[in-house]
């Protein structure tokens, strides 16, 4: 079973310093049929305004990855990191037992866009952590590379959730194919560009939802980057 979910049919909300796009319920976005996927719970793509960001806020039981697309994040955390995420890098925080931070962006001129996305644990309480690494273009070059994934399993930032997250890029002639286990989840995100994903067709913002199918193929793309998670049903 294969599900399209357009751009424009995504949660929207102006903050004036924030603008955002909810895939999945948020906030007082609320859709009973998108409150996630498996245990994929948000992808918020977010544009902040120069100068702006996201005052000191809490967080429980939740594995929190960044993934930056323009600009500089700037995070500080109650675990001590302070630390600034730009594009080709990967931040992962698990919010465990509780932990506290906050997101910024001080460019006085441009904007930082980013996508946040949670994704619910495999146990609850664990202690908080923080990861953060680079995955250079030329290892999503018209392949999936996996960034995200428990245990931290091939170099990747290390989840405490049963899912895995992978980054490419494609363009003209470049595919690749994921197997998935009988009875996965998946959730294909579009970052931007154009892709065909099992013979559908996508542009930047739509996503493909799948459940119980035995592979992901992706490739036609025109100048896009994908992000694919295999999830726990």
């Amino acid at each position: 079973m294969m599900q399209i979910r357009r751009s424009e049919a995504r949660g929207q909300a102006d903050h004036g310093w924030l603008q955002s796009h909810h895939s999945f319920s948020f906030a007082d976005y609320f859709d009973p049929a998108w409150m996630g996927w498996g245990n994929l719970r948000v992808i918020n793509e977010d544009r902040i305004a120069p100068g702006t960001g996201f005052g000191t806020h809490g967080h429980r039981d939740m594995e929190i990855i960044s993934y930056v697309l323009k600009g500089n994040l700037a995070h500080r955390d109650s675990m001590g990191n302070v630390q600034g995420i730009v594009p080709g890098e990967v931040q992962r925080m698990s919010a465990g037992t509780g932990v506290r931070h906050s997101e910024f962006n001080h460019d006085p001129a441009g904007q930082t866009h980013f996508l946040q996305i949670w994704i619910e644990p495999d146990r609850l309480g664990v202690e908080p952590g923080y990861e953060q690494k680079r995955f250079d273009d030329a290892e999503k070059r018209g392949r999936l590379r996996l960034v995200a994934a428990p245990g931290g399993e091939s170099g990747a930032v290390a989840l405490h959730a049963d899912a895995r997250m992978y980054a490419g890029l494609f363009d003209g002639q470049e595919r690749d194919r994921l197997a998935l286990s009988g009875g996965r989840k998946a959730y294909v995100h579009l970052v931007r560009g154009e892709l065909t994903v099992n013979g559908q067709r996508l542009c930047g913002g739509d996503a493909l939802a799948l459940d119980a199918e035995p592979a992901i193929e992706l490739g036609e793309g025109i100048d896009a980057e994908v992000l694919v998670f295999d999830l726990q049903p």
